[in-house]
């Protein structure tokens, strides 16, 4: 086995290049990468993203929310987080195989004083409490399988980032289970850094003292490809949102001028039905509104651009674009 050292911690960037060692990095051997997300929501590939997030949360704290090529349900990352991938050309024997992946951990694990076990179908826990889920992707010949591993992480921003509101929403998506998660390093038999803790499961999981050997350089080329495939896609609204499955969503709020209760069907991203309902008082008909934001993708920017010339003082007493726009994203 031989490992890539990465240092960056835009999970763009560790998300792209997780894709591209697997879809690109032909090498007999089996590749282990360990990486670190600054903080980021990361949703399960078949998920409805705003299903799974706190909006108004996260863009408060410009938190990154990117969607991975995985299955399985939304988590958060931070810097207290380390991530493991391992990406393998032996299908047959590893495919689903959870235990099996996750069994040098658990043992590196053991022998810092965690007594961490395998639970359910794919996740790590100790007293009962998560701190590890793990997931798989497939390509070609390939896969890959990772996992996260809670060091100490900020339990309070999880709680948060991932409390959604009570939004009346019927989707297609796989929604994500809420465990009860705990971190591992109080459990240490002796403080350990997080740079101390790479170093120590790094070498145990390549069995060498000696990383350096074990260590595969990527070129300028595969740089260049990295980038272009974190611009490309990770960086994108279509791949993180966009690529949602189909949804119907019915938000309602209170303002000065009466109630906002709007009716929305997305399909890949873009709004495909809306109806406006409520106790406003206004001359025009809303109908005006909610066909101008049909076709728009479902995203804030998007539907004031729709709605910005709009004189709203025509349908609406005392409620204005910033309250429309309130009403549908926060």
């Amino acid at each position: 086995m031989i490992t890539i050292i990465n240092k960056k911690t835009d999970p763009r960037y560790n998300l792209a290049l997780e894709e591209y060692v697997l879809k690109n990095l032909e090498t007999e051997e089996d590749i282990i990468l360990l990486w670190q997300n600054e903080p980021a929501i990361i949703i399960g590939r078949n998920q409805n993203t705003i299903e799974e997030i706190n909006v108004e949360y996260v863009k408060e704290k410009n938190i990154h929310v990117v969607r991975r090529t995985s299955g399985g349900g939304a988590v958060y990352h931070d810097l207290g987080n380390l991530n493991y991938t391992f990406v393998t050309n032996n299908l047959k024997d590893n495919l689903n195989n959870y235990r099996k992946f996750t069994e040098p951990v658990i043992d590196a694990l053991k022998d810092l004083g965690v007594p961490a076990e395998f639970s359910g179908r794919n996740d790590i826990v100790v007293d009962g409490k998560k701190i590890s889920g793990n997931a798989q992707s497939y390509y070609k010949n390939r896969m890959f399988h990772h996992g996260t591993i809670l060091l100490n992480i900020d339990l309070d921003d999880v709680a948060k980032m991932l409390k959604v509101k009570a939004d009346k929403i019927e989707s297609k998506g796989i929604k994500s289970t809420r465990s009860r998660v705990n971190n591992i390093l109080p459990y240490f038999k002796k403080k350990m850094s997080m740079e101390e803790f790479i170093d120590f499961l790094l070498k145990h999981i390549l069995k060498t003292d000696n990383i350096d050997e074990k260590t595969y350089h990527l070129t300028e080329e595969d740089y260049l490809a990295i980038d272009k495939l974190m611009k490309d896609k990770y960086m994108t609204w279509e791949w993180n949102y966009g690529e949602s499955p189909e949804f119907s969503i019915l938000k309602e709020r209170r303002y000065a001028g009466g109630n906002l209760q709007f009716h929305i069907d997305v399909k890949e991203g873009i709004i495909k039905d809306a109806k406006l309902y409520g106790d406003f008082l206004g001359k025009l008909d809303v109908k005006d509104i909610t066909n101008l934001i049909k076709g728009a993708k479902y995203r804030e920017e998007d539907v004031r651009e729709k709605l910005k010339d709009l004189n709203l003082t025509e349908y609406f007493m005392n409620i204005n674009l910033d309250d429309i726009i309130d009403c549908l994203f926060n």
